[in-house]
């Protein structure tokens, strides 16, 4: 018997709760806000590949070539805090047909430059000095994260501007957000071998001016859910 009591007891709650919760009015909403900005700086990432049959003799080369490279920098006044050295690396390649191991050796160096106008003659240079393959340029703004705070706002702010179109048409208002989902997404312009056109320009008599740097454009998007008042 008590445990009938309590069972019905607890359905009595379970319904009682049940009929208290509320279906809350909401309206579902994208907002997207965009800026745009010109870069400030330019981030390289450069590397210095050497291949041969013996292995000291290809980090020897290696080595020296690098050694070039990073005094060329150091001459170009960039400070010792915007470059570093990102990957070293000696590696054996067997070559099953010919029956020989020959080797590989990388080393990968990157550069902030904060003063774009030396972009074209840093470029040259390093391919001059021995660089033989550009892994990355990408052109940024060291006023990254205000700009991408200025978008989320303007995200914000578009979301709202969208759901109160949408329910002026009912007579309603929107009200506090309910939940708010962040899908923002950052690019950059990432021109790719800069220096070797501008040698082949060179060579041709022309002017060597290839920097087309363009704008960010950082965008933030998110999804907005609104109570309706």
């Amino acid at each position: 018997m008590k445990k009938l009591v309590l069972f019905l007891t607890i359905m009595f709650m379970t319904m009682s709760y049940g009929q208290e919760i509320k279906q809350v009015p909401l309206i579902n909403v994208n907002g997207e806000g965009k800026v745009k900005v010109a870069p400030d700086q330019v981030c390289i990432s450069a590397s210095v590949e050497t291949k041969g049959n013996n292995a000291k003799d290809v980090k020897k080369q290696n080595d020296e070539k690098m050694d070039a490279v990073l005094k060329f920098i150091k001459k170009m006044n960039i400070p010792t805090a915007d470059f570093k050295t990102k990957q070293v690396a000696l590696n054996p390649q067997y070559d099953y047909e010919k029956k020989k191991t020959s080797y590989n050796a990388v080393q990968t160096v990157e550069i902030i430059v904060k003063d774009l106008s030396k972009y074209d003659e840093l470029m040259e240079g390093l391919v001059q000095q021995g660089v033989n393959r550009i892994d990355r340029v990408s052109f940024e703004s060291s006023k990254l994260a205000q700009y991408q705070s200025e978008a989320r706002k303007l995200a914000m702010k578009d979301a709202k501007v969208k759901a109160e179109e949408y329910v002026s048409v009912l007579g309603q208002k929107v009200g506090k957000a309910f939940t708010i989902s962040d899908n923002s997404q950052i690019y950059t312009p990432r021109p790719m071998y800069a220096a070797m056109k501008s040698m082949e320009m060179d060579a041709a008599g022309a002017s060597n001016e290839t920097l087309a740097i363009g704008e960010i454009e950082i965008t933030a998007n998110v999804s907005v859910s609104f109570v309706l008042d």
